[in-house]
């Protein structure tokens, strides 16, 4: 029997499994396909991601450093409101290789990283998970004390432990343009219902162009309105759900889930990356699988950790529906250079942010 079997090898679920096995526990991770693929997610993440993967891949991984956006009240013509630092707030990387590499950090820790698995059933009992995972078209299950649930917005695990879904899914979609752009800022535009969109140079990778709005909106439409603006053509059309809002619980008596299955994303701009290994670090500390009362305890850690800069978030999104004129007034009023960190919205009202604000007087 495992101690854990880990379902979904994206970001949090690779971290867990890493985290787990450095820990000395028998670690089973399963991905339905090859890690990494297919694409459904933007690389825009800020400068902590570094911590979370080998120092010798940062090179190989990064695609662009980033200052600051430029946000816009309208298409790409429309006037531009700067935000920026003197030092990087982001990097731009490959996100297909970020999940082989924290994958293989995984494997090289101890886990048993296995892809070509897809779980189709997730059957609790009182002292063991069975999980059946479906190989080449046969059926074959394993035993585990826990079950991680690491398996996206339309989490299998979730649905099948009769966990409740995420607050919101949003659908988003993203495409790129091959003309190399090694520009410091990236583009957001208000102009989506309830959300964004933006335009992500990418170094010699070239652009990425996205958007995520509520289900019934039109998003294809919107895209190609989008695309359209900037006058380019793009290729590597990528479309997928975006969770937002985490439910009331993440656990059942030996079950948990990390990432985009719980929902552990930043309401304001979609991504999940950093929130989601966050949580699986969290996780790895608390759970011990002989002892599913320790699962109480990673609910604690994750939402005393991140519940406060998820309910910020929310404030930040709702500003995205403000009138227009209102939201040019709020721009024209805070643009310039900032201290905020793009993971958390707390740091709106950090000392470095009060001091930036002071400095335009």
């Amino acid at each position: 029997m495992y101690d854990f079997v880990v379902v979904g090898v994206g970001p949090a679920g690779a971290r867990f499994a890493r985290r787990a096995a450095e820990a000395g526990y028998d670690v089973l991770a399963l991905e339905k396909g090859d890690v990494g693929t297919p694409l459904a997610c933007s690389g825009h993440v800020s400068t902590d991601i570094w911590s979370y993967v080998p120092e010798g891949d940062r090179d190989r991984l990064r695609q662009n450093r980033v200052y600051g956006a430029n946000f816009h009240v309208g298409g790409p013509e429309s006037r531009a409101y700067p935000f920026y630092k003197t030092e990087a707030v982001s990097n731009v990387i490959d996100r297909v290789e970020l999940d082989r590499t924290l994958a293989d950090a995984a494997r090289d820790a101890g886990a048993d990283v296995r892809e070509g698995h897809t779980v189709t059933a997730v059957d609790e009992g009182e002292n063991s998970v069975a999980v059946t995972a479906s190989v080449d078209g046969d059926e074959r299950t394993v035993e585990a004390r826990m079950v991680a649930g690491c398996d996206g917005p339309v989490s299998r695990v979730r649905r099948e432990v009769g966990l409740p879904d995420p607050d919101e899914t949003l659908h988003g979609v993203l495409a790129f343009d091959e003309s190399p752009d090694d520009g410091d800022f990236v583009d957001v535009h208000l102009t989506v219902p309830r959300f964004f969109a933006w335009r992500i140079p990418r170094g010699e990778a070239g652009v990425e162009y996205g958007l995520a709005a509520p289900p019934g909106a039109e998003v294809n439409d919107m895209f190609d309105r989008l695309t359209g603006a900037y006058g380019v053509e793009t290729d590597r059309f990528c479309s997928g759900a975006i969770p937002v809002g985490p439910p009331a619980t993440v656990t059942t008596d030996r079950v948990f889930l990390l990432g985009d299955a719980a929902g552990q994303t930043k309401p304001f701009t979609g991504g999940g990356i950093l929130y989601g290994m966050t949580a699986a670090d969290h996780a790895a500390r608390a759970i011990e699988p002989q002892r599913p009362t320790t699962l109480a305890d990673y609910e604690r850690a994750w939402r005393g950790d991140l519940a406060r800069e998820i309910r910020l978030g929310r404030w930040v999104r709702r500003a995205y529906s403000l009138p227009e004129p209102v939201q040019r007034l709020g721009l024209r009023a805070l643009s310039g250079e900032i201290g905020v960190h793009m993971d958390r919205p707390s740091s709106l009202f950090s000392t470095d942010q009060v001091r930036a604000l002071l400095s335009r007087r």
